[in-house]
């Protein structure tokens, strides 16, 4: 029984009647689906982290910068992201056996609706929806706000998805059942940002999320290099929620993705 699992959370049954699971490794994760550059509040450029993400033994990265609401954040409209867009495309014309994905972190408003319109984030392999203000809203408009970006046509993962700063801020008020049974109906991928103070969803929600149906993405939601190395954080997350490789998105390669339209939802 692998250490993560010992929490008396039914391993001790599960171990018995010989269904434990195989918990995803480190190795088994082929990249990072959440990673931000200087185009909004990053630190480095996009061929800076995909190198620092090649050393790591990585075979892609997702770039998701902010979109425009989050002025704070130089967020990108739709003539940068295009611009941007253009960039990856170059670049990956000159990388070998490295693929850099072409997405966003776009702001889930407070009808539910996303920052940018679908005319662009269709061109994208991945758009992480994410909710960025209005955290003080009640369960109901919350839990509705979530579920409708979750019917967007486009968006292929839900960010950092109860909102938590460790210490700092708890989550939102949520319905989370509700918010996994529409990802599981929709086809949404869930989030478990790496990022320290985040660690979102945590292992138990995330457990839950995948007892439901849902598919999960590990994002280190890094804004400099260093903070690539913080994959391990989420993959143990993963592991302590019972994950499998077939569990999360990232242990597939990224042709693999494209082509099951585990990223893209058009």
């Amino acid at each position: 029984m692998e250490p993560e699992l010992r929490e008396d959370r039914g391993e001790i049954e599960a171990a018995a009647e010989g269904r434990l699971p195989k918990i995803v490794a480190l190795d088994e994760v082929r990249g990072d689906l959440h990673v931000h550059t200087r185009w909004s509040d990053g630190t480095a450029s996009i061929e800076e982290m995909a190198e620092k993400a090649r050393s790591l033994g990585m075979e892609y990265i997702a770039i998701c910068d902010h979109s425009k609401s989050l002025g704070i954040a130089r967020g990108l409209d739709e003539a940068r992201l295009r611009e941007q867009m253009a960039e990856i495309d170059a670049l990956n014309e000159r990388l070998d056996g490295f693929t850099v994905l072409r997405g966003i972190e776009c702001d889930i408003k407070a009808d539910g609706s996303l920052d940018l319109p679908g005319s662009v984030l269709g061109d994208l392999d991945f758009v992480v929806a994410s909710v960025h203000s209005g955290f003080r809203a009640d369960e109901e408009q919350m839990t509705a706000r979530m579920v409708s970006a979750i019917h967007s046509d486009h968006v292929s993962a839900i960010g950092h998805p109860t909102g938590r700063l460790i210490q700092r801020r708890g989550p939102y008020a949520l319905n989370l059942e509700a918010i996994f049974e529409a990802a599981a109906a929709q086809g949404v991928m869930m989030e478990i940002n790496a990022f320290p103070n985040r660690l979102d969803l945590d292992d138990v929600n995330s457990r839950a999320a995948m007892e439901r149906g849902v598919r999960m993405t590990i994002g280190t939601d890094a804004h400099s290099p260093d903070h690539l190395e913080l994959l391990p954080l989420g993959v143990s997350v993963a592991r302590r929620g019972w994950l499998e490789a077939e569990d999360v998105a990232n242990a597939l390669p990224a042709e693999e993705l494209l082509k099951r339209r585990c990223l893209k939802r058009r």
